[in-house]
């Protein structure tokens, strides 16, 4: 299993912030490696991303979120398995503290030998800055759920 952490700092409210990230459609704009996202249901997503050249698709789940705080998912069927959580900490009323923690089974030759030399690192770090990018920007969010996903018991 391969892990990657990556913090970034954005200036916009935690609620911005926290808004836009549950706009998965949005995220080929600052993901590069991810191709498409639909929104299935207010728990599923389904992906085709495309990364060194493998390309991927795979269903998720949301398995805890909370408005202005986290959203953790898991991936469901489909060719990969992963799952991750981001978190959103109110550093003052215009900054926000966004952390993206993932893990997932690289698969092959090629995924193996990149994760070994950081090519996911590298990835995730450049994503959280275009995110930055995207959203400063924009100087808003361009949609919001504010539902609340109770984590599974166990």
């Amino acid at each position: 299993m391969s892990g990657v952490t990556e913090t970034i700092d954005v200036h916009v409210p935690v609620r911005t912030a926290y808004n836009q990230w549950t706009q998965f459609e949005s995220f080929p704009q600052f993901m590069s490696g991810v191709e498409s996202i639909s929104q299935v249901g207010d728990r599923r997503t389904h992906w085709v991303t495309k990364v060194g050249g493998v390309r991927r698709e795979f269903d998720a789940e949301i398995t805890e979120q909370h408005p202005d705080e986290r959203i953790a998912w898991k991936s469901v069927g489909g060719d990969t398995k992963h799952a991750g959580v981001v978190t959103f900490h109110r550093l003052g009323e215009q900054d926000t503290r966004v952390t993206v923690q993932l893990d997932w089974q690289p698969e092959g030759i090629v995924e193996k030998a990149g994760a070994a030399a950081g090519v996911d690192d590298l990835q995730v770090k450049t994503d959280t800055k275009r995110f930055k990018e995207f959203i400063e920007e924009r100087g808003g969010e361009s949609g919001q759920w504010r539902g609340d996903v109770q984590r599974p018991s166990l």
